[in-house]
């Protein structure tokens, strides 16, 4: 719907608020068939409850959702959107429940009908009936919650499960006016066409989709003439819809000045490396990679040193390196910072070690409990769920055993140590914000490790909290260095990954930082 003309909305809208009207002068006019229709065949009156257990629960109902709750509730959740940056969106809430509330005010003093006389006596309101403003306001809000889950949500389960809950609340709330006799069934169904046709009519006129971030910002001067060409690497399984998503990037890109962009699909037997030298063959002058940071560290790696600029847009689980560099995680607003944002040259990792070949990462490489976790991830639930799968992985790793390890750092003397998790960053900042190598920057030409070894399954609690509170001093439970070189020597097999990704068991990891090596897009 959001992406679609506003032709589409607006008719929605229009057919909406046309029953609307015409319900409303026919409840006005008194035609007997809409009489009958709230009768259904035997008094409306029938359908109330005297059920003192039931009414107490209808009550309940009645007060969750009145006009000082809805209130609240649009107050939070523009807040929400707000503060989340979705400053349209906000706007859109506002004016949108605004707009309800004072159009079925407006439209109880035209029609002017009175309450159902079976109210109960001790709760009777004496307001206009038509339409009702609980029906109203909920099914608003509640047609709000769907548009902005289906344009920030990415997982359809999740998506499904919210309009789920959200037509069930709606219909308990209408259900709700008739059950405690405060309406006729036509003032319920007037009031969830109002609502329903203004959230349409708001969409139409005013888009909660974030404008482009470069809207108001200065062109950015060109060193070096550009024929706009653009080419875009797609892990298929990581977007709901491939179509849906290439006509977004193309629409995207044709407004903001780009040629139609060449797609590059990766594969099980290529994540991206194949993908992007084609595209450097082609002669692309941007290279946007949408997928996770697999799939990101294979296109970085192979586009590092040619001076093409990679956009990123995030669709894994962690997307660390998104994070990390303040790309938006909310995929229309990526694709615009990776067409109209500003390069930044920022360092590569190359890593080899025992098994592993010559390779690259960008993000953090690790081994021990770390690693641990990505090999205990189920991915079945990890579909499901996305990053909680790490939680559960973690809760069963916590006491993952340490190893004895020997770290060099700058070609330096060996150092032993005893470690359950040593983790070599080129970012400073993991999922939820932790900020486990808070000094570490991706440009700065260092690496980072921290090496945590709590010794009993209690000591992760005070570890926790001193990685949250950032505490600079360091002891037998963690242990800081920072280098351009890094090499890890452990006693016996453990565990290893890069950038999420295991790479088998093994004994030794060789690192060194290349400085300003691959060119990303990222805000300005």
């Amino acid at each position: 719907m959001l992406d679609r003309p506003r032709q589409t909305p607006l008719l929605a809208s229009l057919i909406c608020l046309g029953l609307f009207a015409a319900l409303a002068g026919g409840v006005a006019s008194e035609w007997s068939w809409l009489g009958d229709l709230d009768n259904r065949g035997e008094p409306t009156s029938a359908w109330a409850l005297d059920q003192s257990w039931l009414l107490q629960s209808l009550r309940w109902v009645e007060i969750a959702f009145g006009t000082h709750a809805m209130t609240v509730l649009t107050v939070v959740l523009a807040a929400f959107m707000f503060i989340k940056g979705h400053r349209r969106a906000a706007i859109l809430v506002v004016v949108v429940m605004s707009a309800t509330a004072l159009a079925t005010y407006g439209a109880k003093v035209l029609v002017g009908r009175g309450r159902p006389l079976w109210q109960d006596p001790d709760f009777f309101l004496q307001s206009n009936a038509f339409p009702s403003g609980h029906a109203s306001s909920t099914t608003a809000y509640g047609a709000l919650v769907l548009v902005l889950a289906v344009m920030l949500v990415r997982r359809a389960g999740v998506r499904r499960l919210l309009a789920a809950l959200v037509v069930l609340v709606v219909a308990v709330v209408l259900a709700d006016r008739v059950l405690l006799g405060r309406h006729y069934p036509t003032d319920v169904l007037g009031g969830g066409l109002l609502g329903l046709g203004l959230v349409l009519l708001g969409i139409a006129i005013y888009s909660p989709l974030p404008r482009s971030h470069a809207f108001k910002a200065e062109p950015l001067p060109e060193a070096i003439p550009s024929h706009r060409n653009l080419s875009v690497i797609l892990n298929p399984i990581k977007v709901e819809s491939v179509e849906q998503f290439q006509s977004m990037v193309t629409q995207m890109a044709l407004a903001a000045g780009w040629n139609e962009p060449r797609w590059h699909l990766t594969t099980v037997d290529d994540s991206g490396t194949g993908q992007a030298e084609q595209a450097s063959v082609e002669g692309a002058d941007l290279v946007i990679v949408c997928g996770g940071d697999g799939t990101v560290r294979q296109v970085c790696a192979e586009l590092a040193g040619t001076g093409i600029p990679v956009g990123i847009v995030p669709a894994g689980t962690g997307n660390l390196l998104a994070r990390n560099l303040d790309i938006p995680l909310f995929i229309r607003a990526a694709i615009d910072v990776a067409l109209t944002g500003q390069d930044r040259a920022i360092d590569m990792v190359e890593v080899h070690g025992d098994g592993v070949e010559k390779t690259h990462f960008m993000v953090m490489a690790g081994m021990g409990f770390d690693a641990a976790i990505m090999e205990g991830v189920n991915e079945d639930i990890k579909k499901k769920v996305g990053w909680l799968a790490y939680v559960l992985s973690a809760l069963k790793s916590l006491m993952f055993p340490p190893a004895k390890v020997e770290i060099s750092v700058d070609d330096g003397e060996w150092t032993k140590h005893r470690a359950r998790t040593i983790v070599v960053g080129n970012v400073g900042y993991l999922q939820a914000g932790m900020p486990l190598l808070p000094d570490a920057a991706i440009d700065d030409g260092r690496l980072d490790v921290v090496l945590l070894y709590p010794q009993r399954f209690w000591s992760w609690l005070p570890l926790a909290f001193r990685v949250l509170a950032k505490r600079p001093y360091t002891d037998e439970t963690i242990n800081r260095m920072t280098g351009r070189k890094v090499s890890i020597r452990a006693a016996q097999e453990t565990p290893r990954q890069l950038d999420g990704d295991t790479i088998g068991p093994g004994c030794e990891l060789h690192m060194e930082c290349i400085h300003g090596r691959v060119l990303v897009r990222v805000p300005r």
